[in-house]
């Protein structure tokens, strides 16, 4: 289904008509705190959910979203913050390679983008920006895209990572947004290389991940690219081969919960939420692990320990935070 996770009109149409996030809530059957993040766009809604809310709201449906003609400055200001976070976060979170592997796989099969979002049950305009690079997957939604192409989902992204090691996906990164709109309804077929028929059972596959991490001032660590400090394996399926890597514990920021010489598997592309611990960067090489926690507005903040101290997450952060997905103990 159709999702809003970037900033939108609900709040504007809410005030014009009077009526209270309270009051919303209640029509919806959720939390207070659920509203607020709807309204800043923190938490995702679904089609049966638009629709009750522009029904709450007297709206059109198509008025819930952004347009930067008639929107208020503000919020387009924020939309296109978040335009400028998805692609950051596609570059560095391995989506467009998810997209590229996902239009090669497809084109094997003879398969158009509605073959696929009909037999993952998404919208085709979803599925359509996920194999563009351009949006965010659900742990689920890989699940459901994995079996409509015929693979487990451990299968998928093995075999995504291996037609990116053969250098298959290259054309497909590079290729103009346009000509890819233009023939994407088109059924055709790529050579399908050697590596796909040698793939071995996926259940049991390893992926070896970069570590990094020296200590930096005032407890952040330093995460250089150039310098890893060695390799650690994890399970293929837990993590996305493609964008994941590790982090050495050398800070005790988080407190003594965690052994020193700690490991921690951070994913990229996993959505982080109330109770995870992630990585945050204050810049491209320098961040910072905290646990990250809501205020009673529903407005995420991290913590860190030893002393403990409260760090503010930007909006037009928060969603671009790495979130830890497993700790590897010394």
């Amino acid at each position: 289904m159709e999702e809003i996770i970037f900033p939108n009109q609900i709040r504007m149409y809410r005030r014009v008509r009077g009526r209270s996030m309270q009051e919303l809530a209640d029509f919806l059957g959720v939390s207070l705190s659920a509203v607020s993040k709807i309204e800043k766009g923190y938490r995702r809604i679904d089609q049966e959910q638009l629709v009750r809310i522009a029904e709450f709201l007297d709206c059109p449906l198509q008025e819930i979203f952004v347009n930067e003609a008639s929107s208020q400055p503000d919020v387009v200001q924020a939309w296109r913050r978040e335009q400028e976070r998805r692609n950051r976060v596609n570059e560095r979170g391995g989506l467009k390679m998810l997209g590229a592997g996902l239009r090669y796989i497809r084109g094997q099969k003879n398969l158009t983008l509605a073959d696929v979002a009909d037999g993952s049950e998404l919208t085709l305009s979803v599925y359509h920006r996920i194999e563009m690079g351009q949006r965010e997957v659900s742990e689920d939604e890989i699940a459901r895209i994995a079996r409509a192409l015929g693979y487990t989902n451990d299968e998928l992204q093995k075999q995504i990572y291996d037609l990116d090691k053969a250098g298959a996906l290259e054309e497909f990164i590079q290729r103009n947004d346009a000509r890819y709109r233009a023939a994407a309804g088109v059924k055709s077929g790529y050579p399908e290389l050697p590596v796909a028929k040698s793939a071995a059972k996926q259940e049991k596959a390893e992926v070896t991940l970069q570590i990094y991490g020296q200590g930096g001032e005032n407890g952040t660590v330093i995460i250089d690219r150039q310098a890893p400090l060695g390799t650690v394996a994890c399970c293929a399926g837990a993590v996305n081969p493609m964008s994941a890597y590790a982090v050495s514990l050398c800070t005790r920021r988080l407190g003594n919960l965690l052994p020193a010489r700690s490991v921690l598997i951070v994913d990229p592309t996993k959505m982080v939420g109330l109770g995870d611990i992630a990585v945050m960067y204050v810049n491209e090489t320098e961040a910072r692990l905290i646990s990250v926690r809501e205020d009673i507005d529903g407005k995420l903040f991290g913590v860190l320990w030893n002393p403990e101290e409260k760090i503010e997450i930007p909006e037009d952060k928060a969603a671009a935070l790495h979130r830890v997905v497993q700790i590897n103990l010394p």
